[in-house]
């Protein structure tokens, strides 16, 4: 199996690499119109593969396992063309991790919601342990950066809906002890659109000592503010894009961008045409606005692959990362900054979670508090 370090060099022409505009025309030397020189894009999209093999993508939202479940047979590690994710196009996108999406269908609640979860981690587990030579299950920090060493594309459990942990931090500790990294405050009567209820923050309270990671991205204003001040460990929104270029539901304006950068928070924006745009340059007019408010050390990368999205033209599958960082580089973006993007913000974020933890498990042990007691 390839390296994530070999072929920086891609095969074929910027035309079949489908870039369009002034870059897809071949320079030529004035009185000399028969001898090419150098063409300006194809030199970013090598700068670009050639920092990914450094500072590869941390995904921050991809729902594969979901979309597996439709397929009778599938072989990730030759190629699944029936889903929008496999091995060969991961190393092709320089994909080093991936948050895999556990979906609970809508409406469901309780014991049902718990039952989902339960048997989404069942079936991300088996994806993983199937296919062994490019994907391995992580969960710290440490664990992502030592599958990526080794080849292998890290797998991180979730984020999950809040209605998994089933109102019950026992469960939550449960899921944990299953795997997984990332729960999304919404959607329950704890976070809702008046914000956390106590029991809320003592769900939060308890994520911190465990080392799960608040996804805040469909939470409501309140909410959002309220994990920013419990919380002693960092967040992230999973799927949120700025809201002052689109104004969909998901995303976030400017002032809670801002305070969620004050806060050392990460925004992993959307490869969705939706949220984004319809194209390369949409997208990345998104993570230049996030950047330029939130900061650079808040802005991230959500394929959402996988989740029956559409996505931006060039960018349909995960092998077309290097594309959007080639846009960028080409608008005069810092390799240190891109270096963030892709990978560093998200490590930031693990590691800071891993040190809340242990942090707290030596002030707390685990919360016995049921929601019937703070919340009536």
């Amino acid at each position: 199996m390839a390296d994530l370090q070999d072929d920086l060099h891609p095969d074929g022409d910027l035309g079949e690499l489908g870039m369009t505009g002034p870059c897809s025309a071949e320079a030529v030397v004035p009185g000399e119109p028969s001898a090419p020189v150098p063409d300006p894009c194809d030199s970013a999209l090598h700068r670009a593969h050639a920092l990914l093999a450094a500072h590869p993508v941390a995904d921050g939202c991809n729902a594969l396992p979901q979309a597996l479940r439709t397929l009778s047979w599938y072989d990730l590690e030759l190629g699944e063309g029936g889903v929008d994710t496999d091995v060969p196009r991961l190393r092709e996108g320089r994909v080093g991790a991936l948050f895999w999406s556990l979906h609970v269908p809508d409406g469901l609640d309780g014991d049902r919601a718990v039952g989902a979860a339960l048997e989404q981690l069942d079936l991300a587990k088996a994806v993983a342990a199937g296919h062994e030579e490019g994907l391995r299950l992580a969960r710290t920090a440490g664990e992502t950066a030592d599958a990526r060493h080794c080849g292998r594309v890290a797998v991180l459990l979730g984020p999950a809906p809040a209605a998994a942990a089933g109102d019950s931090l026992g469960i939550l500790r449960q899921l944990h002890a299953l795997g997984l990294r990332v729960l999304t405050l919404a959607g329950v009567s704890w976070a809702g659109p008046d914000g956390l209820t106590r029991f809320g923050e003592e769900v939060v309270r308890e994520m911190n000592r465990l080392g799960v990671i608040a996804d805040l991205s469909g939470a409501s204003v309140r909410t959002v503010r309220r994990v920013l001040t419990v919380s002693k460990a960092p967040v992230m929104c999973s799927r949120s894009a700025a809201h002052a270029l689109r104004p969909h539901p998901a995303n976030l304006p400017d002032d809670l961008l801002a305070e969620l950068g004050a806060a050392g928070g990460l925004c992993l924006v959307p490869l969705s045409a939706e949220q984004t745009g319809p194209s390369v340059r949409d997208v990345a007019d998104h993570l230049d606005h996030v950047r330029g408010v939130a900061g650079p050390q808040s802005v991230g990368l959500s394929g959402t692959y996988d989740s029956g999205a559409a996505h931006p033209q060039q960018l349909s599958d995960v092998s077309g990362y290097p594309r959007l960082i080639a846009e960028l580089l080409e608008r005069g973006w810092a390799e240190s900054d891109v270096a963030l993007l892709t990978w560093g913000n998200v490590q930031r974020v693990l590691r800071g979670a891993d040190f809340a933890a242990k942090a707290a498990q030596q002030r707390r042990t685990p919360s016995t508090a049921r929601i019937t007691d703070l919340d009536g």
